[in-house]
Order: C-alpha cells, then structure tokens, then sequence
C-alpha cells in the first residue's frame, strides 16, 4: 500500500503507531544507555561506551521523528528529520573512533563487563522485532524519516552483536584489542548509515523477509 492510496484513518492510525514505537525507543534506550555507558565507563571499553552512546543517538532520532509527527502536516518535515538523523550517526562515529584509537595505543586498559554482555544481549533480542516493525510502518507510510529511524536501531542490532563479541574475547581470552576493533566497525557502519541518510537514500534493511511476504 502506496502513502498516497492511504485513508484519512488509516494514515492516523500509522501516526498514532509511530508515536507509541519512538515512545517505547526512547524509554528502553534511555535505560540502555544509562547502563551501558556506566558498564563501560568502569571497564574502560571503547565498544561498549560507544553501544552506550548509540543509544543516546537512537533517543534523539526517535524524539526527531516524534517531535515531526506533532506536527500538521509530518511529511513536510521529512528532509529535515532525515538529515538531523544523519548528523547522528556521524557525532557517534566520531567519538566511536577517537575512544576506539586510545584504547588501541595503550592510554585505556579494557576490563571484563558481564553487565555488558548482559545488556547487548538483551538488544540483539529486542531491537531486531522494534526495527522490522518500525520500518514496515514507515514504508506503509510512505516516510523516509520513519525508515531511517528503523535503520538507526538496525545499527544497534549491528552493534549489539559486535560489541558483544568484542567482550566476550576480551572476557575469554584476554584480547583487550577486539573491544577497538569491534568499535571502529561500529562506527564505520555508523558513517555508511550517516551518508545514506544524509542523501535521503533509505533502503529496506528487511529485504529477503520483505521477499518471503511478497511471496505469500
């Protein structure tokens, strides 16, 4: 269903579902982001204050889109919000990246985190079924402000699993390098994503289920 083939009441219905999705995202990511950034300001983990500080990025992205659809009429906020989505992903890389390099000359030691490896399990569970829910409303809804939210918490998806191999190396085997590994591979696919959303060129990151629902 294409956004110009929409209802009056079915495209409020999708407002009212957006509003209630970055409602929940910023609630659970404020939490997230509390104890992330704790867990890693303890550990030192570059990795792991940078999945911190991803979730302060997808608290603002969703406010972004939550504040754009307060508005009359959403849709002419759309490059604006997309764009304020992209700046984003590049202040989290940038910070990613200069953590990550400390860690890696030697000026930061990296300690075990279970408290981490916690938390980063509990978002690979989380974010996959938020993401895929929020970029099927936004693709109904014809917004590609709502789908670059969506690829924000993909991003978190990616990260909780890098992070969480980066500390459970570190945690198993002692290789305090693979939490500033994990990290620049965090933040390299936090500029992909800042460029992609910079140009208002959003894809679908759900394209073999979208492919199994064709199918059906």
């Amino acid at each position: 269903m294409t956004a110009t083939a929409l209802t009056a009441e079915h495209r409020s219905r999708l407002h009212r579902r957006v509003r209630f999705i970055v409602g929940f995202t910023i609630t659970y990511n404020v939490l997230e982001a509390i104890i992330a950034i704790w867990a890693g300001s303890m550990a030192s983990s570059a990795a792991l204050i940078g999945f911190g500080l991803d979730s302060v990025v997808e608290v603002l992205s969703a406010a972004a889109v939550a504040w754009q659809f307060t508005r009359k009429h959403p849709e002419r906020w759309e490059k604006a919000t997309v764009r304020a989505i992209g700046i984003a992903f590049f202040a989290l890389a940038a910070y990613v990246i200069i953590d990550a390099i400390l860690t890696l000359t030697g000026v930061e030691e990296v300690d075990h985190s279970p408290l981490g490896i916690g938390i980063a399990t509990l978002s690979l569970i989380v974010m996959p079924v938020l993401a895929w829910f929020e970029f099927r409303t936004g693709r109904e809804l014809g917004s590609k402000s709502v789908q670059a939210d969506a690829k924000q918490l993909l991003l978190c998806i990616y990260l909780s699993g890098t992070v969480l191999i980066g500390l459970l190396l570190n945690s198993l085997f002692g290789w305090m390098w693979a939490d500033s590994v994990a990290a620049l591979v965090v933040a390299g696919l936090a500029i992909r994503e800042g460029i992609e959303a910079w140009r208002g060129d959003v894809e679908s990151p759900f394209e073999a289920l979208e492919d199994l629902e064709a199918d059906d």
